[in-house]
């Protein structure tokens, strides 16, 4: 980028205008609604609707015990456990292997189920699944590093990028911490299904002897450099090119670009329905996703934005095939199209493919019963494959709802 295009994009940086249409380079055909809507609902009125659906749908309240653990550069990751209340049923004993040694007596260890966020989102994105499971198995809640409660990364402050790769070794310092023994079901969105693919590509002994079952959500194994954000082919061009400048240089405008957020909130609502939702949410989930991904600080979102372009991590998915497998997405998933959700289930001949049909990339807000049925569905399968306890509440919970056809199964 030359001085020049420097200083132009520093001086458009500092309109506001500019800023909210920045966030989202592709927000321009939200922006005659908006201006529409402003000429008839002033902003106090606005504000005030706001925090009514904020209070009225009290979505990521839930809690669990919380721990923290030091990642490799000493950035704190936080985490929460929530533990089994009630006794789980124990299925018939059949001499169990793989995870489990025949003999000794000891009683098959019951699964623990990690999730792992996307993308600008924390832990509370799995809002809905952590309210259907609670209770019934153990599992773990962690924020990325520089995302929710987690310590801005340490590597990142002192100028290193931000990759994939440490992402993969920051979930196994969170797995070493909260979850050290036993067997293991990995759930990911977005970037978290490419944390999981980091881990199994860094840590496949692990994978190989612990983890008894994997989900990914609304995610890719690579290629993103082509993603079209659902634009026309120029429109995407553009996008490409100017994004990674555009974002660089308003990292270093924070306190200027979080004004402009504010300043822009109802242009940034759009283009957040855009790109998380297909169908009409409820209103409260809707500001919920707004919360989740506005409480990002653009120098995070710029710094992790490079990491998704050189993400290839498809070959590391060789060390998850044969065990049991969701891989679940959106039709209209504008971030990671559901192709590469494709792409996954190829190589994971045993997993269960489902596209659900008017979804987008928050599909597990979207969605929550149809997800949280296929969820179970699949711990089912997982605690069978080891010999592991399960309660027959989540077993009932995998019974696919009414609305199954809503998804396609492949």
């Amino acid at each position: 980028m030359t001085m020049d295009s420097g200083a132009k994009w520093e001086r458009a940086g500092k309109s506001a205008g500019f800023v909210g249409a920045a966030i989202g380079v592709v927000a321009a055909g939200a922006a005659a609604g908006v201006a529409l809507e402003r000429l008839t609902v002033g902003r106090g009125i606005r504000r005030k609707a706001r925090l009514a659906l904020d209070a009225a749908g009290p979505y990521g309240a839930l809690r669990g015990t919380p721990g923290a653990v030091a990642a490799e550069d000493g950035t704190e990751l936080y985490y929460e456990v929530e533990d089994v209340v009630e006794q789980p049923v124990t299925v018939q004993r059949r001499g169990w292997t793989g995870l489990f040694k025949r003999g000794g007596g000891a009683e098959p260890q019951p699964l623990t189920v990690v999730f792992c966020h996307g993308y600008c989102l924390n832990q509370d994105a799995w809002h809905f699944q952590r309210a259907a499971l609670r209770g019934s198995v153990r599992a773990v809640y962690w924020d990325q590093r520089s995302h929710g409660r987690s310590e801005r990364g340490r590597d990142q402050l002192a100028g290193e990028p931000a990759t994939i790769d440490q992402l993969g070794r920051d979930l196994k310092a969170v797995l070493d911490a909260a979850a050290p023994n036993g067997p293991l079901v990995l759930v990911g969105h977005s970037m978290g299904g490419m944390t999981i693919m980091a881990l199994a590509d860094q840590f496949p002994d692990l994978v190989t002897e612990r983890v008894a079952g994997v989900a990914f959500i609304g995610t890719s194994a690579g290629k993103l450099a082509a993603m079209t954000m659902g634009l026309p082919a120029a429109g995407a061009r553009a996008f490409r090119a100017l994004a990674p400048g555009v974002l660089r240089i308003l990292g270093t405008q924070v306190d200027l670009v979080e004004r402009g957020r504010r300043a822009t909130a109802d242009l940034f609502a759009g283009i957040v329905k855009r790109y998380s939702f297909a169908s009409d949410v409820d209103a409260s989930v809707g500001r919920f996703a707004e919360r989740l991904i506005e409480g990002t600080p653009i120098d995070v979102v710029a710094e992790f934005y490079p990491a998704f372009i050189q993400h290839e991590k498809a070959d590391a998915l060789a060390v998850l095939d044969g065990k049991p497998a969701l891989v679940l997405a959106g039709d209209k998933d504008l971030l990671t199209p559901s192709d590469h959700s494709a792409d996954i289930a190829e190589r994971l001949p045993a997993a269960e493919l489902v596209i659900v049909e008017n979804a987008g990339h928050l599909v597990m807000l979207e969605y929550p019963e149809l997800v949280n049925a296929h969820l179970a569905a699949l711990l089912a399968r997982a605690a069978d494959a080891v010999q592991a306890p399960l309660p027959q509440t989540v077993r009932e919970l995998g019974l696919i709802p009414e609305p199954q056809q809503a998804a396609q199964e492949a």
